[in-house]
């Protein structure tokens, strides 16, 4: 499994938008800006984002978008399903004359089944929260060195 730059960007806009206040929005402009991503292609990413509920965009002068719910809401299988659609692993395909159907539902339950469980395990418990914080944690404080 490979995530698409749609997803990385996505991801990586949506912790942007979860270190800003929740009271202001924040225009996409600035989002790109910040994390050197093309603003077209921010804008379709935060079209999908907006489509399955993931982000809320607020008109006006000094509108921009904030998160629809809660960061520690929303799961990054919810956004790369929002993006890229299923992240599992397609079923085996089994042909009905082949003599070893036997192999291909072995491979189906034993490889394809329980990598679709772990992903399941993985990404729908992983939480843009626990994303922003070990950012913050580990990022954010790094000192800064002046001559």
């Amino acid at each position: 499994m490979k995530f698409c730059k749609k997803t990385r960007y996505g991801l990586t806009a949506l912790m942007d938008l979860a270190a800003q206040p929740s009271s202001t929005p924040v225009a996409l402009k600035t989002i790109a800006e910040r994390n050197d991503i093309s603003l077209q292609f921010l804008e379709h990413i935060f079209a999908s984002f907006r489509r399955t509920g993931i982000v809320k965009s607020v008109k006006g002068s000094q509108g921009g978008y904030n998160l629809a719910k809660a960061a520690d809401e929303i799961t990054v299988a919810s956004v790369v399903e929002a993006l890229e659609g299923s992240y599992h692993l397609e079923d085996e395909d089994v042909v009905a004359e082949n003599s070893y159907k036997g192999i291909s539902d072995t491979i189906q339950k034993l490889v394809v089944d329980t990598v679709n469980q772990e992903l399941d395990q993985i990404l729908s418990n992983l939480t843009l929260a626990q994303m922003s914080g070990y950012y913050s944690d580990h990022y954010e404080k790094q000192e800064m060195y002046y001559i």
